[in-house]
């Protein structure tokens, strides 16, 4: 009876990495790189940075990303203008699955991503930081140049984040644009 268990256990964990293996229609891995561009809610103004991401692709529509990304810059005062004296930044660290649909040269996703958010501040030398939960809802297109390079010229995401802001609603309701390269193997 054990024998069988095992046998069980071995081609239930065992023979679909085998198939996937087997099958080469898709990249393993992708690293993207690019800009991003970040609108925060509620204050409303914008951050300009960058956004990278590995994915391991555990089949040719189902991968694994972690995403991570940074943005800076500084608050609109009432007349729009930045107000040089504040520093603004924020990181995001977040992982979870994404879904492709490769078809020829297209290849577009959704994702759902979870982690944490970092944001901080520094005004006249004196700075202060707060960590957050933060979630991703989104997706984009990546179309291949070749095999191993392709370009991401629009990825929308929903960045929801749960900042702690005093008496006001604690979640954040932003927006991330995302562009760049992706590298495939």
């Amino acid at each position: 009876m054990r024998r069988i268990i095992l046998s069980a256990v071995f081609a239930v964990f065992c023979l679909p990495l085998a198939a996937v293996a087997q099958n080469a229609d898709y990249p393993k891995f992708e690293a993207f790189g690019g800009y991003s561009f970040f609108r925060a809610n509620p204050e409303d103004f914008n951050l300009n940075g960058w956004n990278g991401q590995i994915t391991g692709n555990l089949s040719e529509w189902f991968g694994l990303t972690f995403d991570i990304a940074g943005h800076y810059g500084h608050p609109e005062d009432i007349f729009g203008e930045g107000i040089d004296t504040i520093d603004i930044d924020q990181h995001t660290f977040m992982g979870g699955p994404k879904l492709t649909y490769r078809t020829g040269r297209f290849a577009p996703f959704a994702q759902f991503l979870i982690g944490g958010a970092r944001a901080g501040r520094e005004e006249f030398g004196i700075s202060d930081s707060e960590w957050a939960l933060s979630t991703v809802i989104g997706g984009g297109i990546d179309i291949s140049l070749n095999e191993s390079i392709a370009i991401r010229p629009a990825q929308f995401d929903y960045l929801m984040t749960r900042f702690d802001l005093g008496p006001e609603d604690e979640r954040q309701d932003n927006f991330r644009f995302s562009a760049g390269i992706v590298f495939r193997w």
